[in-house]
């Protein structure tokens, strides 16, 4: 039996282990470092969620590189909200540098959008997006995603930076609601 977990009033099962997740995160990174060399990218962690998945990109990262961390907010409960608002935190001067987006998860792609958007006004040499998690089933977007960890089914999922209201976001694996 799958291990169950209580988050608020709703039931969660264990969905992917960590050392799978781990293994999704080294795979992007050996890429990032072949495609990315010599490019000095700048890498833009989108908080809350990504906290975890940046933390451990940037272990395996090896390439001249920064990292800076964003918020931008879409999410309240488990329906998005298809709204984001601007981009909060990003100090550094992205004109003409690599920019890698750090998400944590792709579903709609409505808020990588809105993102992409506000981030070419700031005139990047290029963009490329980089998530932990991607829901092929959610997209309703034209987008494209340069580097995908791990592909899951579109449900509601729970962990390792993810989280339901706020509750979840530090567990080591990642479980879906039951």
């Amino acid at each position: 039996m799958k291990e169950v977990i209580t988050i608020k009033e709703k039931q969660f099962e264990l969905f992917i282990e960590q050392e799978v997740i781990e293994q999704g995160i080294k795979r992007v990174a050996e890429q990032m470092n072949s495609e990315l060399a010599g490019k000095n990218p700048i890498f833009l962690a989108v908080l809350n969620g990504a906290f975890m998945f940046a933390g451990e990109l940037m272990k395996e990262v090896s390439i001249a590189s920064e990292i800076t961390f964003v918020r931008l907010a879409s999410y309240h409960g488990t329906a998005t909200t298809n709204r984001v608002q601007e981009v909060l935190g990003l100090n550094e001067s992205i004109k003409g540098r690599s920019v890698v987006i750090v998400e944590d998860i792709v579903d709609s792609g409505n808020t990588m959008v809105s993102l992409l958007k506000e981030l070419e006004k700031h005139e990047p040499e290029e963009i490329k997006i980089a998530t932990l998690l991607f829901k092929p089933a959610a997209l309703k977007q034209k987008l494209h995603l340069d580097y995908i960890a791990l592909e899951i089914p579109n449900d509601f999922i729970v962990g390792y930076g993810l989280d339901y209201d706020g509750y979840g976001r530090n567990l080591k694996d990642i479980y879906k609601v039951k």
